[in-house]
């Protein structure tokens, strides 16, 4: 599917751990990144569709720094072809101990465009990447070089990300707790409930602020507070 830009609206207004939970529900339990943060995390909510580099265990004769002057090196490649409104996912194999990327080239990516970046390894030059109005999701800080540990390979092939698997096309959906991976022929139908579902998690927070219990509002077990919830929706237009 394309992501259409009501998709992508509902998507920006609700949290990962919404999007878990619908996703739970239809018997996915392995959709959220591991060990992966923002870098910024003040930003508003990171959409987009996948777009992937794979990163395989770097061999020293085939991975000198001579391999940059090659216009099609996968990583350089990757970076001036993500789509516009796409999020860059790097299958770093969690390996923190270089980096998968640094600020020019996550800045290029958002000079052309892309919705965000993601790692499950870690940036070089971080401070700078951070201070970008730009979302960008890794595992921590690292200085060295890619070419020192990983080896670019492929560009936009199915990549297991943070142990979750990641196919080109899947929707990306990163906050201020991290990145989940919604697979595409189920991202309408996820962002649909996902907005129903806050706006009750909106309703009981409100209740819960005013010394309500939980009981029989968390799930809404009693009819009276499916009945307040109705009352209180069209009161609030939500």
């Amino acid at each position: 599917m394309t992501l259409t830009a009501q998709t992508r609206a509902k998507l920006m207004a609700v949290s990962t751990a919404t999007l878990c939970t619908a996703l739970f529900k239809r018997g996915l339990r392995n959709q959220f990144i591991q060990d992966v943060r923002p870098l910024n995390p003040s930003l508003p909510n990171m959409v987009g569709e996948a777009f992937t580099l794979r990163y395989i265990p770097a061999r020293e004769d085939l991975n000198p720094i001579t391999v940059f002057q090659d216009r099609g090196h996968p990583q350089r490649k990757a970076v001036e072809e993500c789509p516009e409104g796409c999020v860059f996912v790097i299958d770093s194999r969690k390996d923190a101990r270089a980096a998968s990327a640094g600020s020019i080239l996550v800045t290029r990516l958002m000079q052309r465009g892309v919705a965000g970046v993601v790692t499950d390894g870690g940036f070089r030059d971080s401070p700078e990447i951070a201070e970008l109005s730009f979302p960008a999701y890794h595992h921590r800080p690292s200085a060295p070089t890619n070419l020192t540990l990983h080896q670019a390979l492929d560009i936009n092939v199915p990549i297991g990300c943070g142990d979750v698997p990641v196919w080109p096309g899947d929707v990306v959906v990163g906050d201020r707790e991290g990145v989940v991976v919604i697979p595409a022929g189920i991202a309408e139908a996820v962002a649909d409930e996902a907005v129903e579902m806050t706006a009750f998690e909106d309703f009981v927070i409100e209740k819960v602020r005013e010394g309500r219990s939980i009981l029989g509002l968390y799930p809404a077990t009693e009819e009276g507070t499916r009945t307040e919830f109705a009352a209180w929706r069209r009161t609030t237009g939500r």
